[in-house]
């Protein structure tokens, strides 16, 4: 089985890693750590009235903190499953999360997407859009949304 675990450093992306574990993978199975990077945020808020600033410190900042989400996640996955034969893989992506991940689960033929859900309520998922949601809506594999 080929699974993706999308993690962001929150207690819910450490929740659906929580569940992962719980599974009884063995022979053959293998993980693939994501982290997305989306910085069409701060790209998008003109707050200097046409004068964008320099976000190379900020990108810089969130690809630090998602590389050490990602090597945190891999090395409780490789301790969970040692002895196990399960492969473990990571990587960092930009762009927008849930475009990002159903990209990588298409590339790559994954069989099962896992994600944390943050459990926005009707307003705030209008509002602020919800990752899990779309991935449910567009993943080519099944979807295991985790709820903490």
């Amino acid at each position: 089985m080929r699974i993706i675990i999308a993690i962001d450093g929150t207690a819910y992306g450490k929740a659906a890693l929580e569940r992962l574990c719980q599974l009884g993978l063995g022979n053959s199975d293998e993980i693939r750590v994501v982290s997305v990077i989306d910085m069409a945020l701060p790209m998008a808020i003109d707050i200097y009235g046409g004068y964008l600033p320099d976000t190379s410190d900020l990108e810089k900042t969130a690809q630090d903190n998602s590389e050490k989400y990602v090597k945190e996640a891999v090395a409780k996955l490789e301790s969970v499953f040692s002895g196990k034969n399960v492969r473990v893989s990571s990587e960092v992506l930009f762009g927008t999360p849930d475009s990002r991940i159903v990209e990588l689960a298409e590339e790559w033929k994954a069989d099962l997407i896992v994600v944390g859900s943050h459990g926005y309520r009707r307003w705030e998922r209008i509002l602020l859009g919800s990752v899990s949601n779309s991935i449910v809506h567009h993943a080519p594999c099944s979807v295991m949304v985790v709820r903490s």
